[in-house]
């Protein structure tokens, strides 16, 4: 009998120790298991100011002709009340309603109805049914990647809407922004509630979700690391690249037809714009099955941050230099045009080739060449909730010995490029390479924080083959 009571209280102390371990092995992969009081203070003002922060640069921009400065300036100088500056904002409109409405539908359908047929005929593109990376519970996921195939049929339908059906005008989207603002601002909470709720009642999957106590963090940071409805409908993956990124390039020719019918023309700057971005949206959608592998499906959970974020912040924020430009058409010099183009081209193929270098590097588990010769690496370890051991490789040559993220570094460079092409005369459309600068420097902190827990020994030898993390010999 006592030998029975010994044995159950080690089986106890054993599956103790094993929840314990298991937390710090998770540690910081995936989101923070606790709270401190300076995240707290971060998660409070974002909840509170960043749906005003995007309202007021869509007002200055409607009221004020994009001055950032004039509306404080009313406001000081009692030119103005709060209520006069709301009073002249558009409202929601059930035409708003109903396009935004339609919209998402149809970008769910394409997204769950329609299996990817891309891949049978375009050489070099990875669609189809996919896997994601191991979760921190063990998990790898299936994905059916089919992004491009839902942009193609999206911009094939605008384009003949434009050019022969003419169901609707072109200026759909800037003639109804502020009203569609409202509308995203509604599916943005609603599906980050419902996140919220269902990781507390029906997650997907348990063991990979992180409950903290603190109400505020959880609803921002996200409960469940993968929320799925069904065996194909995955929360991040959708809200993460549609509706918000194909609406993107939407969104900016929509600017650009607005700027037609203003202004008889379309100017260079716009088409600059245009053209960039697009590269940028089409690059998204073209390496998706390699998106499976980023940090915002590898390590973030699905809350405010992904849901609300992906549905207002990314398309009404990164389009600022469209909408910017049919307020203020600038025609840019030869010279302007050429430095932006190839500053813009130049960080693509940064980001692109040390992205590619990633990618054949992890496909082919470091038995490739990159610049020529067999890549270097440091090789490390980690544990998972269920106690799995991995192993894995970190490259340190080619652009990856040159910095850890300089994958960043070009998109920084294009996103500066996006900036320059609407000149110099109002700040409002800099806000973007202002964000991404803060964006991607705290990603690389967070990222880096993520890889130290979960990598511990290994990780230090990593940073000290690579020194550097966005600039070498400087940051």
């Amino acid at each position: 009998m006592a030998a029975h009571q010994e044995k159950k209280l080690a089986e106890e102390r054993k599956h103790q120790n094993m929840q314990n371990g298991t937390k710090a092995s998770q540690g910081q992969w995936g989101r923070a298991w606790e709270v401190d009081w300076f995240s707290l203070a971060s998660i409070l003002f974002l909840l509170m100011f960043a749906p005003l922060i995007v309202y007021y640069f869509i007002m200055s921009c409607d009221q004020y002709q994009c001055s950032l400065t004039d509306p404080l300036l009313d406001l000081l100088t009692g030119n103005k009340h709060l209520s006069d500056i709301w009073n002249r904002t558009p409202t929601l409109t059930y035409r708003a309603a109903g396009i935004y409405s339609l919209w998402v539908a149809f970008q769910v359908i394409l997204y769950v109805s329609i299996p990817d047929f891309c891949h049978k005929f375009l050489p070099g593109y990875v669609g189809g049914v996919q896997e994601g990376a191991v979760t921190p519970a063990g998990v790898v996921n299936k994905y059916e990647i089919n992004g491009l195939q839902a942009w193609i049929i999206t911009h094939v339908l605008w384009f003949a809407n434009a050019s022969c059906f003419h169901f609707f005008s072109p200026t759909i989207i800037f003639d109804n922004w502020i009203p569609l603002l409202w509308c995203a601002n509604i599916l943005g909470y609603a599906v980050s509630t419902f996140a919220m709720i269902k990781g507390y009642f029906f997650p997907t999957n348990a063991k990979d979700c992180k409950f903290t106590g603190n109400f505020f963090y959880d609803y921002m940071m996200g409960i469940e690391f993968n929320p799925r409805i069904g065996k194909w409908f995955d929360f991040k993956l959708f809200f993460n690249g549609r509706p918000g990124i194909v609406a993107w390039t939407l969104i900016n020719l929509s600017f650009a037809a607005k700027q037609q019918e203003l202004y008889g023309e379309v100017t260079n700057s716009m088409i600059l714009v245009n053209v960039l971005q697009g590269i940028y949206v089409l690059d998204f959608f073209w390496n998706e099955a390699w998106y499976l592998k980023t940090i915002d499906i590898c390590h973030d959970h699905f809350g405010w941050y992904l849901g609300w974020g992906d549905c207002v912040w990314l398309p009404y924020l990164y389009t600022l230099q469209g909408l910017y430009l049919v307020y203020h058409p600038v025609q840019l010099c030869t010279s302007h045009v050429v430095g932006v183009l190839i500053l813009g081209l130049l960080g693509y193929f940064i980001f692109r080739v040390t992205n590619h270098q990633k990618d054949l590097f992890r496909r082919t588990n470091g038995n490739c060449r990159i610049w020529g010769k067999k890549p270097e690496y440091i090789e490390c370890s980690y544990v998972s909730v269920d106690g799995t051991k991995y192993y894995s490789k970190l490259m340190t040559s080619g652009f990856w010995g040159w910095a850890r993220h300089f994958n960043y570094t070009g998109d920084l460079m294009g996103s500066l490029a996006y900036c320059l092409a609407c000149g110099f005369e109002h700040i409002l459309p800099y806000f973007y390479i202002i964000y991404m600068t803060i964006l991607l420097t705290h990603r690389c902190i967070r990222d880096e924080h993520r890889c130290c827990s979960k990598y511990g020994k290994d990780w230090k030898r990593y940073t000290a083959a690579v020194p550097y993390r966005l600039l070498p010999g400087i940051f």
